[in-house]
């Protein structure tokens, strides 16, 4: 692929973008429905192959199945494959992406290898064990989201309940989005130039005297390009403000992540989590090979954004050989976690990539330092992101490229010490 053609999106998905509008229906589209819960629909398998020619399909393969035994019993993957990059989606586990690959020589660019094993239905979850760090028991994907009621750190918050008294509310690791099935699954495909495909989710979060929140994803990809894009929208559909937060926790191990590997960042401002980040602060942007009893180090970025509100974020290994770049739209994501666990490869080697609505301390912290935002009843707010993969030296030079325009020659602050964090007890 011809980076100073293509540069990722642009042209080619601006051109794209202007002939479909999110959530537009188009005459020409073939639309597949895979679950519709308000009309009891749920397929169990789909295979394209079998529902459309090959003449229109235009090399696409699309399959869903549902896994059996252990504790994925019952869940649901969706592969999408372009001829290029393969993804697989996990409807069930709230449209999460457990990896993406390039198709053709089998490299697993995009994920890592997690001690979790299987994808574990949300029905197996408890969220409340260990603490409320039960969200791990399920954690392998390449992108999970955490929200959208809360996210980030376990720990307590406060809450008026139905009888309008105020009580403590405790608040489980990176909320609940990510093990809750999706309500209504479609693949939609356009049979004329570009020829582009859509799966599109809707994963509802809502309770009585509790959270209305509503999380609408597409997913866009064109034929034969190494990269995909992320349309989301998170909607109110109570009939007061409510808070809300996301993250898109997104993770890359072997071979992507390798000694000396490196993510480069427009860094606005670089702040420790905690004391133990503080003191390698200085290698932030830098991994270590896999290390037996590493702990975690987690970094808080602002990045700075493009003339259009867009940021660029790139990884790649020491050797330049492979690589990924995330762009998306700082207006609605203008914070970046980097999250460190250059582990031994049996307890999970990985970092992660993560633009959110704030960082991951409790949401009673992150309101503190006003990162919590509010939708008004009825009000949405639109989430933009790309992801691209990079084969080679000339590809990540020239994603690097544009990492450096957005910096424009400025040094990023790079603070040595942790925030202060409130006591609320």
């Amino acid at each position: 692929m011809c980076l100073g053609k293509k540069m990722f999106f642009y042209p080619i998905f601006a051109t794209f973008l202007a002939m479909v509008s999110f959530g537009t229906v188009r005459s020409e589209e073939k639309r597949f429905v895979f679950t519709n819960s308000g009309d009891s629909i749920q397929l169990d398998s789909f295979d394209l192959s079998e529902n459309l020619p090959v003449a229109i399909s235009n090399g696409w393969q699309v399959r869903l199945k549902t896994l059996r035994g252990g504790t994925q019993e019952g869940v649901q993957v969706i592969t999408l494959d372009n001829g290029e990059l393969h993804v697989t989606v996990v409807p069930t586990r709230g449209m999460s992406i457990l990896s993406v690959e390039q198709t053709g020589n089998g490299k697993r660019v995009f994920g890592w290898d997690s001690p979790v094993k299987e994808l574990v239905h949300p029905n197996l979850m408890d969220l409340e064990s260990r603490g409320g760090l039960g969200w791990l028991f399920g954690f392998n994907e390449w992108m999970t989201r955490c929200g959208i009621e809360f996210a980030g750190h376990p720990g307590t918050d406060v809450m008026r309940t139905n009888t309008g008294d105020t009580n403590e509310l405790n608040l489980t690791l990176h909320g609940r989005v990510g093990n809750i099935p999706a309500s209504e699954v479609e693949l939609i495909i356009n049979d004329q130039p570009p020829y582009d495909l859509r799966l599109r989710g809707v994963v509802e979060e809502r309770m009585f005297y509790g959270p209305q929140l509503r999380l609408v994803t597409e997913i866009h990809m064109l034929p034969k390009l190494k990269q995909f894009r992320l349309l989301e929208t998170i909607e109110n559909v109570g009939a007061s403000k409510q808070e809300y937060q996301i993250i898109y926790h997104t993770n890359f191990g072997s071979p992507l992540l390798d000694e000396n590997a490196k993510v480069v960042i427009p860094a606005k401002s670089v702040l420790p989590m905690n004391q133990h980040a503080a003191d390698s602060v200085s290698s932030y942007d830098t991994y270590l090979r896999p290390t037996q009893g590493f702990v975690e180090q987690v970094y808080l970025v602002e990045p700075w954004s493009d003339d259009g509100g867009m940021t660029s974020v790139v990884i790649h290994n020491a050797e330049k050989e492979l690589g990924a770049l995330m762009r998306w739209s700082t207006s609605s994501l203008p914070y970046l976690t980097i999250w460190k666990n250059t582990a031994a490869l049996a307890d999970g080697y990985v970092t992660g990539i993560e633009p959110g609505t704030g960082y991951p301390f409790n949401r009673r912290v992150e309101r503190h330092f006003g990162r919590v935002p509010q939708l008004a009843a009825g009000e949405s707010v639109a989430f933009e992101l790309e992801y691209s993969l990079l084969s080679d030296s000339r590809e990540i030079n020239a994603a690097i490229g544009g990492v450096n325009k957005i910096m424009a020659g400025r040094v990023p602050e790079i603070k040595k010490d942790p925030p202060s964090i409130p006591d609320f007890d």
